[in-house]
């Protein structure tokens, strides 16, 4: 049966629910809620590419109502773990460094121990690499592949395809054309450098559903950037004359592109009162946060003339 509302049964309703706000308001009671604390979990950021040995930085959650400077992040880091890598033959222990970065502050992580290189070795396409971590008396596990690159057809600049008011003149958006393989099952995350900077994640991470096995032309791209050093993201999101970008393509496995998909839906709904709430899906055991990730690198660069 087919319901209609006129104009008096919407007033009516919309009235019913003043008269019910009113009246909860008229009786409230004063509500104490403690949130408490929650002891600090591991955040796990590694990764191993082809060609590459692994690369793991670890950290701790910080809580919600702390104050957030960079003592607190110097202090998140964990020191003194042990890390292994396998790939199945071989095991590699890595060694924990640090990066200077601004004035005394440094960034911790844990790579290759070039003092031992017995079991060195570096990421190999269809391989797949264990991860464990024991910290603090608890172990953590997480398995990644490194699949097969399915390299982009072509990139090229062309005029954005939606702008706004916030649109910087002279914008030129990314664009790619890509071939997806006849097998289902194919995801991919990708990352931008501009001018020979650092690669920084772009707003993007794809899987073959709908395009499989197609060829999919004038794919919309966005140029990552550092969002946390800078404030006007509208115009570091384009290119412009002369800038050279270079797009490095990486193909993933499912665990990888549910953490991707799963942290940008959360970052991009950050503040939205309307938004579906999501917990980003980490790949590590024992309830750490975060991701291991094997990526099948391709990179293809772009100069603007």
């Amino acid at each position: 049966m087919q319901k209609t509302f006129n104009g008096k049964t919407i007033i009516a309703s919309i009235a019913a629910v003043f008269v019910l706000t009113f009246s909860l308001l008229s009786c409230e009671r004063p509500v104490t809620i403690n949130l408490g604390s929650s002891p600090p979990t591991l955040v796990v950021q590694g990764q191993i590419e082809n060609g590459q040995p692994p690369f793991v930085v670890l950290s701790t959650t910080v809580g919600f109502f702390s104050t957030i400077d960079l003592a607190t992040l110097q202090n998140t880091f964990v020191h003194g773990a042990t890390v292994t890598v396998s790939d199945g033959t071989k095991t590699m222990t890595l060694k924990e460094y640090s990066l200077d970065t601004i004035g005394t502050s440094k960034v911790y992580y844990y790579t290759v121990d070039t003092a031992n290189l017995s079991n060195l070795f570096v990421g190999q396409v269809e391989h797949y690499y264990t991860l464990t971590v024991i910290s603090n008396g608890k172990t953590y596990t997480s398995v990644t592949k490194i699949p097969n690159p399915a390299p982009l057809d072509s990139i090229y600049v062309d005029s954005p395809l939606f702008t706004n008011s916030k649109t910087p003149p002279h914008a030129l958006q990314l664009y790619g054309d890509y071939k997806d393989p006849d097998t289902i099952g194919n995801y991919v995350k990708y990352f931008t450098s501009r001018n020979n900077g650092s690669y920084y994640p772009a707003d993007g991470v794809y899987n073959d559903q709908v395009i499989n096995g197609t060829f999919v032309r004038k794919i919309q791209f966005e140029v990552g950037f550092n969002d946390s050093a800078n404030a006007n993201s509208d115009s570091l999101r384009y290119l412009y004359s002369g800038d050279k970008v270079t797009i490095k393509w990486c193909s993933i496995d499912k665990g990888v592109y549910t953490f991707w998909n799963t942290y940008q839906f959360a970052q991009n709904s950050v503040g939205n009162p309307f938004a579906t709430p999501i917990n980003v899906t980490s790949n590590i055991s024992n309830g750490a946060l975060g991701v291991w990730a094997g990526y099948g690198t391709y990179f293809k660069t772009l100069t603007i003339k």
